[in-house]
């Protein structure tokens, strides 16, 4: 449900669907990615692969400190995602001009991927051809010098064969336009929001701003200061931390956030340093100093951050 256009206008939605958060649109994904430093985790496989773990698509999932710190700053909304459809579906509804106007886009945009497709295969195969007769050329010119006897060739058979090779080239071109002018199949296009036919979901003060973990206050702080934030699973910690874009650069920390008055082992401050530098990174503790009454977990207030490092591994 949200926009297709390639202009994002903020406030944009964020839909919460079974506890996630959840962004349909690629112009939204990219757009929050080069101006916000936030990247999520993309869900979408192939249905013909559902196995899949690499090259995934939309949608985009983020994570509860991402999508809060989005509505936070005014950049989004979150949105009951299964709410809203049925208030779209039941209680709006759509009128036959509706439908058909929604049913015409979908042609056009079908039709406009066929076409797509059908050029780059043309492109492909004139390519394809025109190496061939150069290779064959090539193979001809060599004959005329000597036959497999060392004798030469006739002058007549050379130029009946070259010239038989430019007709098969035409003819084969030829073939390729003709193709090319015949209508393509229409492909069949599954939209990846609903919007259009169902109108963009209106901010709603009800719904609640996302849960966030202890922390979320390092989470911000690094955000703000020009860090990208991935989740650290795979290395032990919350959140693996880039000076750049993930696609550009190596993580230079490990992220762990902690409360002020929370207890830390000392097993896991040698563990994540020795980890950290094991995988050339450093193992960072962070998070709020100590909160005064009143105050909640994402308050901005001081926020210091410690970095450990083992040396002479």
């Amino acid at each position: 449900m949200a926009a297709s256009s390639d202009v994002v206008s903020e406030p944009f939605p964020i839909f919460r669907v079974a506890g996630n958060y959840i962004l349909y649109d690629i112009n939204v994904v990219s757009h929050i990615r080069r101006q916000y430093n936030i990247c999520g985790v993309l869900l979408g496989s192939l249905p013909q692969i559902p196995q899949q773990s690499v090259f995934l698509g939309l949608p985009l999932q983020l994570l509860p400190e991402e999508a809060r710190l989005l509505a936070e700053q005014g950049h989004a909304y979150i949105v009951d995602d299964a709410r809203e459809h049925k208030a779209a579906m039941l209680e709006a509804g759509l009128s036959e001009d509706e439908k058909a106007a929604f049913r015409t886009l979908l042609g056009r945009q079908s039709m406009e991927a066929a076409e797509a497709v059908r050029r780059k295969a043309g492109e492909r195969k004139e390519k394809a051809l025109k190496k061939i007769a150069m290779q064959r050329r090539k193979h001809k010119e060599g004959s005329v010098e000597t036959d497999a006897s060392g004798s030469t060739l006739e002058g007549d058979d050379v130029e009946s064969s070259l010239f038989s090779n430019a007709s098969q080239t035409e003819d084969t071109a030829s073939t390729i336009s003709v193709a090319s002018a015949q209508p393509p199949n229409s492909f069949a296009v599954t939209p990846t929001t609903s919007y259009p036919p169902l109108p963009q979901p209106d901010l709603s003060p009800a719904v609640l701003l996302p849960e966030v973990p202890s922390s979320y206050p390092l989470f911000k702080h690094l955000q703000q200061k020009g860090y990208f934030m991935m989740p650290g699973l795979r290395f032990g910690c919350q959140y693996s931390i880039y000076p750049g874009d993930p696609l550009r650069f190596h993580s230079h920390f490990l992220a762990v956030g902690r409360g002020w008055d929370d207890d830390i082992r000392m097993m896991e401050i040698v563990g994540g340093g020795r980890l950290g530098t094991g995988v050339k990174k450093a193992f960072m503790i962070g998070g709020n100093t100590e909160c005064k009454d009143g105050e909640e977990v994402g308050d901005q207030s001081e926020v210091r951050a410690f970095c450990f490092e083992w040396a002479g591994m």
